[in-house]
């Protein structure tokens, strides 16, 4: 063997054994090179790469005997991993962001539609306990026990989702028909005259005018304007769905704000009548008297008959003169000697006023100023 000649061991796939691979130094061999001669004529050299005493050699133009692969290493020719991620091979994810963009958005949790929908039905809307008479809906079909809600109503504590409820005037009492023996189908309330489940499974209507609850089968094929447990007539607009579909919800809340907005008209109305009876009430008792805008009419103000009038007109003249003299005398400067007492001394009286001094009697000396209100 040639003095210039180096060794190094070689591994392939096929083979486990180590062999013994001399090569000269004054002839580069690059592991491109070395690859090309270990592998089949059809082999694909980019199927494979080496490892330099555990260490991977990612560029095959490397030369043999350089310091990354010095003499007496073990090269060893491996094939490379494609796809998967398991299995030894690159996942795709070798990045540490590529783990933390898969886990930033975090999905929503699988809720089973079956159950979203028993829960509806069977527990109360604010507190999620199971329901228990008393009972009460509001005005969308939202069903509440009464304790809880009465609760949130004292302590301001309501969801904006709740908004719409002001006080237990906007609810519902609901009279719920128990199952006989109790549970029944994940249900506890049936419908009084067919028997089905209060469970989400059939429709459900409450009549605002007595609050009992029946299915929509009931009110189909019993076709009748009274209620079929206590014969208490209703119309049409007094059936309230129960837990209904978003367009039912829409349609509720509509018919809800336009009975609010009538309500709101027949006050005004009732109110601005009963302001006219008043006045109409007051010309029957005596007149009225108008004056700078303002109506005198009734007992109110003292006026029962003509001569009240004249007396009432007579006392308003006599204010207004008062008032017209005070204000002819505002312009004029406030002496305190002109008010003064009977008995009192004009001068000592009018130096209790700052505006009754004279401008000479105004001394300022080292540790005060003595000047009237108004100057300093």
């Amino acid at each position: 063997m040639h003095s210039k000649s180096r060794q190094i061991l070689l591994r392939t796939p096929n083979s486990r054994r180590l062999q013994t691979l001399t090569f000269d130094p004054s002839q580069p061999l690059s592991l491109r090179d070395l690859k090309l001669s270990l592998i089949p004529d059809h082999g694909n050299p980019d199927a494979f790469y080496f490892t330099a005493n555990g260490k991977l050699l990612a560029d095959d133009s490397i030369p043999v005997g350089s310091p990354q692969v010095p003499a007496l290493s073990t090269l060893t020719l491996r094939h490379r991993l494609r796809g998967g991620g398991g299995d030894g091979g690159a996942t795709g994810a070798e990045s540490r962001d590529c783990y933390l963009k898969m886990y930033a958005e975090k999905k929503p949790d699988k809720i089973d539609p079956n159950e979203q929908r028993l829960s509806k039905w069977v527990n109360c809307a604010l507190s999620y306990e199971t329901l228990r008479q008393p009972c009460v809906m509001d005005r969308l079909g939202n069903v509440f026990n009464k304790e809880a809600l009465v609760e949130a109503l004292i302590g301001k504590k309501l969801p904006k989702a709740f908004n719409h409820i002001r006080g237990l005037k906007d609810m519902i009492d609901v009279k719920l028909e128990p199952i006989p023996g109790g549970e029944s189908n994940n249900a506890w309330f049936q419908c009084p005259i067919t028997g089905l489940e209060f469970n989400g499974t059939y429709k459900f209507f409450a009549l605002r005018k007595c609050g009992h609850v029946l299915s929509a089968k009931a009110l189909k094929e019993v076709k009748s304007k009274a209620c079929l447990v206590c014969y208490r007539e209703f119309d049409e607009c007094d059936k309230v769905v129960i837990n209904g579909s978003e367009e039912e919800v829409d349609a509720l809340r509509e018919r809800m704000e336009e009975e609010r907005a009538r309500v709101v008209k027949d006050k005004k109305q009732r109110k601005e009548r009963s302001g006219d009876a008043v006045a109409a009430k007051g010309v029957a008792d005596g007149g009225e008297v108008e004056e700078s805008g303002k109506r005198l009419s009734g007992k109110k103000h003292g006026i029962v008959d003509g001569k009240d009038v004249e007396k009432v007109a007579a006392r308003t003249e006599k204010l207004n003169g008062k008032i017209e003299s005070v204000g002819s005398t505002n312009n004029k400067r406030f002496k305190g000697a002109a008010v003064a007492p009977a008995n009192a001394t004009k001068e000592v009286y009018a130096s209790i006023f700052t505006s009754s001094k004279k401008k000479s009697d105004f001394r300022e000396t080292y540790s005060c100023r003595s000047l009237p209100l108004g100057r300093n």
